[in-house]
């Protein structure tokens, strides 16, 4: 396992990967001559949790496999930080809730536990400079933010039973609700501008964007995806703990799933290989990275949309598909975490969870490990105020994020014992997190592309998951769908 890079490092290599993309091959020819050969059934494009769940179910299928990542590790946008011996925490993507349920059982079979969110205790709401207490399991005290909550758990979930998860853009209203925002749609029932303010709070943690940059029709397909077959979605399951999507943790980091899955399949993952070609005839697939050429029958890939473009297709992806992924917009979230000798915040009867309408801060959760020591409490700086922090200095945002915590949690949370942050728009091969949204108009002109197999090419991708977009276990079921519709056709 690696640690995350600082974020002088992080930048560096940022740099350092978009001078190598902007060359096609990447290496001299040469370097082409020299690269290694190898022939599979079929080849899949990227070791995130998408990719590596298609490898999985494909060698349990008896095909022969070749997984490509850029990165060093595996994983994608699940990073585990290592705070000190035995102690780890997320600086990616971490939580499990109910109904999630092909990551649950990806997890259990590769031997790796859960534990709850820690959530005992009070609640904090901070808004118009006051601080409120409230039960960990219930709604924040102010009438302003429960209309809001309350308007978006009656209206938006009744709203997302008519959008179709397959296809949301044949929902008999796409054309209206995708022609408005989020925030068209909070102007019009969210009646006061705190309430509005808690909505931001909301997907900033969400999507790492603003509501004024959602399309009504892309968030309504999100909520009716956060269910299973047999549970309806909800924002309610979005947005909460104890029974929602926050409710559980692994135990030794999430990205402990990704690399026990790595290392059954053994030499058929290739780390530091970024592909650079996919050239598609007759006979099959040529995938070309820097270590290795990949003839194949099949191909998945399953990076995040934004990188496509830094792929050469041959011939060239579909107009429709091309346009699509050009506008997925990945989202800009900052997870800044802070370290202490003890999550003190308990003492005082507080979960650690806070909600705020002010930032850059403005939802806070007790990320610390099973054995509550350390204490570590993260951040999450999203949309707008995520590009604003971006462009200070990291002692800066240490120092406004640490005033931040004290005004809620006490001058204690100024000593801190360690701190550190991921801001995933610098990094080189995912360029965002934690999910990749469209603005208005997308989904109903391009959304059709989506999910259709291009030739020989399937897509895979939390991006591209009906259940659980945008999480997880959306990613674990875009891979073994992709595996399913690969297997079918070397059978044909």
């Amino acid at each position: 396992m690696t640690r995350p890079l600082t974020r002088r490092e992080i930048l560096g290599a940022g740099a350092a990967a978009g001078a190598a993309l902007a060359l096609p091959s990447g290496v001299t020819a040469a370097g082409r001559k020299a690269r290694r050969q190898r022939r599979v059934d079929v080849v899949i494009v990227g070791a995130g949790l998408a990719g590596l769940a298609a490898a999985r179910e494909l060698t349990r299928a008896g095909h022969e496999v070749c997984v490509l990542e850029a990165r060093d590790r595996v994983g994608g946008r699940t990073l585990n930080h290592h705070v000190s011996k035995g102690v780890i925490t997320e600086a990616g993507g971490e939580y499990i809730g109910p109904t999630q349920t092909h990551i649950a059982r990806l997890a259990r079979q590769e031997g790796v536990k859960t534990f709850k969110t820690y959530n005992a205790g009070s609640d904090l709401l901070f808004a118009r400079g006051q601080l409120s207490r409230y039960p960990a399991t219930g709604l924040p005290p102010d009438p302003d933010v429960q209309q809001a909550v309350i308007a978006a758990v009656t209206q938006l979930d009744s709203m997302a039973t008519k959008v179709p998860l397959e296809a949301p853009w044949k929902a008999k209203r796409a054309a209206e609700w995708d022609a408005m925002t989020l925030q068209d749609w909070a102007t019009a029932n969210v009646t006061t501008d705190l309430g509005r303010k808690s909505l931001v709070a909301a997907t900033n943690a969400i999507w790492g964007a603003d509501p004024g940059e959602l399309s009504l029709l892309y968030v309504l397909a999100y909520i009716a995806g956060s269910g299973d077959e047999k549970n309806r979605g909800s924002f309610a399951r979005l947005v909460t703990t104890q029974g929602g999507a926050q409710e559980s943790r692994f135990v030794g980091g999430s990205q402990l799933v990704s690399e026990r899955v790595a290392r059954k399949l053994h030499s058929r993952v290739v780390l530091r290989s970024p592909v650079r070609a996919i050239h598609q005839d007759g006979h099959g697939l040529t995938v070309t990275s820097d270590r290795l050429v990949v003839h194949a029958k099949q191909a998945i890939v399953a990076i995040p949309p934004v990188l496509l473009e830094h792929i050469h297709f041959s011939p060239a992806m579909p107009r429709m598909r091309r346009n699509l992924t050009r506008r997925i917009v990945p989202g800009h979230l900052i997870k800044w975490e802070a370290i202490y000798d003890r999550p003190f915040w308990r003492d005082a009867g507080l979960s650690g969870q806070v909600i705020s309408d002010t930032g850059p801060v403005r939802s806070t959760f007790d990320n610390s490990p099973p054995s509550g020591a350390p204490g570590i409490m993260f951040g999450f700086i999203g949309g707008a105020d995520a590009a604003a922090v971006a462009k200070m200095t990291e002692s800066q945002r240490r120092d406004l994020v640490l005033a931040q915590f004290a005004t809620w949690f006490g001058d204690a949370a100024r000593t801190t014992i360690g701190a550190f942050e991921m801001d995933w728009t610098d990094e080189a091969w995912t360029r965002g997190c934690p999910v990749g949204h469209t603005g208005p108009g997308v989904l109903r002109r391009y959304g059709p592309a989506l999910r259709e197999r291009f030739r020989r090419i399937h897509w895979a991708g939390t991006e591209v998951a009906t259940f659980w977009n945008g999480y997880m276990d959306g990613a674990v079921r875009s891979g073994e769908t992709a595996a399913k519709q690969a297997h079918k056709a070397l059978k044909h």
